[in-house]
């Protein structure tokens, strides 16, 4: 079977068909976004846009995508949301695929391919809750039931580039969590464009590195990301003094869809390339996997196309004996959601986590916020996603709040 014939059996297997004919007959009524404009704007740092879908049994799916949050909630009202409703929900494949070829025409991957993802996560929660059934449930069962996580070190207590050994005792010693990943290179980057580096940069860079070496030792794994900030010889040369402290990957080191030049690298240096946050669509991860350049896929479910999309995404890595690593980065929503992808997908190598979210932002908004026990995450067992928004959250002062409602013609 070739890699084409491979992509387009796919969606046949999207649902068990008994599980899908059991969920009742709906039609949706009502779709929501909220988003805050700042993060200054509530207790709990909202960078992201939530949509949610209402229907006319009463059930309520929610959705979630990010940053770009006003551009994202007009392109929900303005194309997707005339599209949904009247219809059927449990309709999750063909939705999909008549929202992106619409895209399609614009610019797939940009806003429009973010507001699929979060219809699309709203439409799993959906069919999740009318089955009373978790989506990991719906998607395949446990493969994983316990998740490993890495932590990343947003804006805390610490500062990585000063005091990462702090940040990492902290998620060791309280949540068991056993790996850091740190962006040292950025400042570098951004004062010499990703066009060369220095060895007083790669000295100052390599600090932070040290420290959690010394400290730690071979305990723990170190994974650097670079934004995508560097050109080839750049990376090339910051990859080579690297090499001696064996981090666990070295993740975006060039921009998205340079996949020849992802190879030349890969070429160039001993440590595993994690490539993909920013990509979207099965058909872009097709061309990162047929470089072999990669030796962890990442994509955001909020991002690539949302869960139905990011399901097709883990399957072709597995063909090429690839694990993936999701990036969660994003809104409690996205944790949510990918958790239960993890925790259903047999080729999870590990999944991302910010102490500051779970320790500090989503108890202020979450009446379940999920938290690490012994460096793992398991997925809630509640129907859908599993994820409860405090009601105050939905008419929080600063909130903008837009609906498209169905109405018979």
């Amino acid at each position: 079977m070739n890699r084409r014939h491979f992509l387009s059996l796919l969606p046949a297997f999207a649902f068990p068909g008994s599980l899908l004919s059991a969920a009742p007959a709906m039609k949706v009524t009502k779709v929501e976004t909220f988003y805050w404009k700042s993060r200054t704007d509530a207790p709990w740092w909202p960078h992201w846009t939530w949509v949610r879908v209402h229907t006319d049994t009463g059930l309520v799916g929610l959705g979630e995508t990010y940053p770009r949050n006003a551009i994202e909630a007009e392109a929900i009202h303005s194309y997707i949301a005339p599209m949904l409703l009247g219809r059927d929900p449990r309709d999750i494949e063909s939705i999909w695929r008549q929202l992106y070829q619409r895209a399609d025409y614009e610019i797939a991957g940009g806003a429009e391919t973010r507001a699929i993802s979060a219809v699309d996560l709203a439409l799993w929660d959906l069919l999740g809750k009318s089955l009373n059934t978790p989506v990991y449930r719906l998607i395949g069962g446990l493969s994983n039931p316990q998740v490993r996580l890495y932590n990343t070190c947003f804006p805390y207590k610490y500062d990585f580039n000063k005091e990462p050994e702090k940040i990492m005792r902290e998620v060791l010693d309280k949540h068991g969590v056993k790996a850091i990943k740190i962006w040292p290179f950025d400042r570098a980057a951004l004062h010499n464009r990703g066009q060369y580096v220095t060895q007083a940069d790669l000295d100052e860079a390599l600090m932070p590195v040290r420290k959690l070496r010394d400290a730690f030792g071979d305990s723990i794994d170190i994974l650097i990301e670079f934004h995508g900030h560097w050109n080839v010889p750049a990376a090339i040369r910051i990859a080579k003094a690297l090499e001696p402290y064996k981090p666990m990957w070295l993740e975006d080191m060039l921009m998205p869809g340079q996949y020849q030049q992802y190879r030349q690298l890969a070429e160039a240096t001993s440590l595993p390339l994690t490539i993909g946050e920013r990509m979207a669509g099965k058909l872009q991860f097709e061309s990162l996997m047929e470089s072999r350049a990669a030796k962890f896929i990442m994509f955001d479910v909020c991002w690539c196309g949302g869960l139905s999309e990011a399901r097709k995404i883990t399957a072709m890595a597995d063909a090429y004996q690839l694990p993936f690593a999701p990036h969660t980065a994003g809104g409690p929503l996205l944790f949510h959601a990918s958790t239960h992808l993890s925790a259903a997908m047999t080729n999870c190598a590990i999944q991302e986590s910010c102490q500051r979210f779970y320790e500090s932002d989503w108890a202020t908004m979450l009446v379940n916020p999920l938290m690490p026990r012994d460096g793992m995450i398991t997925p809630p067992d509640a129907p859908g996603f599993g994820m409860e928004v405090k009601p105050e959250v939905w008419t929080h002062p600063a909130v903008v709040k837009r609906e498209s409602i169905f109405t018979k013609s």
